[in-house]
């Protein structure tokens, strides 16, 4: 029988239609293919992208050449430019401002042929710290109240480039999933005097039917009410609602659960499409005590469609506890 989830945090309400019965191989994703041709995000075209705001790995050589892991340039082609003011106005009962934000792009690896997934957890280890170092970069910045982190893999996630990338934008105004997260867990708080993020980390930890793995500062967890089948929690296992206030020991942990989680995924539905997006505190928000940061991994294995749109709820074929077995399972 169909099955209603609500999320405790958002307060959206999830069907998991179990009689749709799917198994990891039912599903059909495109392999993916490395075609080549000219990549502007390799090392030797570093003039065909603007000018680098951060770099790791370069010894030797100018700014903007080869040598480097790890690279972050701004977008060529940004959804929001970073020169000018606001300027808010309003049109009766209409608001609107200047386009202004910051749109870059994260090149993880210089070497085309190499996954996010595939990498070893000190390479992978470069990208979170790029994310940290270019967050707190641009939280200096007054206009920007909050910066999205997210990677698109597979071209039914959206990427548009086979380089190995994900992309980070600074905005003026908070998303409103972000103030959704921000309200719904300072309700339960305000409750329950306790985070909720904290409290379903407890309660995974000790059932272990949606934990998919875990290490001393991390775990990943398949969410009670997921979106989409292999939907993927991974959160820190002790409070914290900055991820920017990560030192390099933290991010070591959680390079290394990441590896682990993305092989699991990849083991699972070789070549699966899918996004990851950072859920983090606003910019200059302070501590929060019922907010708790994270990253949610969620494949591309279902549409959005008529009744999505119009109602909100999302259909998952696959309860959590059985796609969490088969992660759980798979030999790496």
């Amino acid at each position: 029988m169909p099955e209603l989830r609500k999320d405790p945090i958002l307060g959206r309400w999830i069907i998991i239609a179990q009689e749709r019965g799917k198994r990891p191989t039912d599903f059909l994703v495109e392999e993916f293919k490395v075609k080549g041709g000219f990549c502007p995000l390799c090392p030797g075209n570093e003039k065909t992208t603007p000018d680098e705001v951060l770099v790791y790995g370069r010894e030797w050589g100018s700014p903007n050449t080869a040598g480097w892991k790890l690279r972050v340039v701004p977008n060529k082609y940004p959804a929001l430019i970073i020169e000018g003011n606001l300027d808010k106005q309003g049109e009766g009962l209409y608001d609107r401002m200047n386009g202004i934000g910051a749109h870059e792009v994260i090149i993880e690896s210089p070497n085309h042929q190499d996954r996010f997934s595939h990498l070893p957890p000190h390479d992978m280890l470069l990208t979170f710290r790029a994310f940290r170092d270019r967050i707190r970069d641009l939280s200096k910045d007054s206009r920007f109240n909050y910066v999205v982190v997210f990677k698109n893999f597979g071209r039914a996630a959206g990427a548009s480039l086979e380089h190995s990338h994900s992309q980070l934008v600074a905005l003026p105004i908070l998303p409103r999933m972000v103030t959704s997260e921000l309200d719904g867990s300072l309700s339960y708080f305000k409750y329950k005097d306790r985070c909720v993020f904290c409290d379903i980390i407890r309660q995974e930890i000790q059932q272990k039917v949606r934990l998919v793995c875990e290490n001393e500062q991390f775990v990943t967890v398949t969410p009670f009410a997921p979106r989409s089948p292999f939907e993927m929690w991974v959160m820190p296992r002790y409070h914290n609602s900055s991820y920017i206030e990560q030192d390099d020991s933290s991010l070591i942990a959680l390079a290394e659960i990441f590896s682990e989680t993305l092989r699991r995924l990849d083991t699972c539905i070789p070549h699966v499409p899918y996004n990851f997006v950072l859920h983090t505190q606003p910019l200059r928000s302070g501590p929060l005590e019922h907010y708790h940061w994270h990253f949610e991994i969620v494949p591309k294995l279902t549409s959005i469609a008529g009744f999505e749109w119009g109602t909100g709820f999302y259909i998952n074929p696959m309860p959590p506890e059985e796609t969490c077995r088969y992660l759980r399972e798979v030999n790496l």
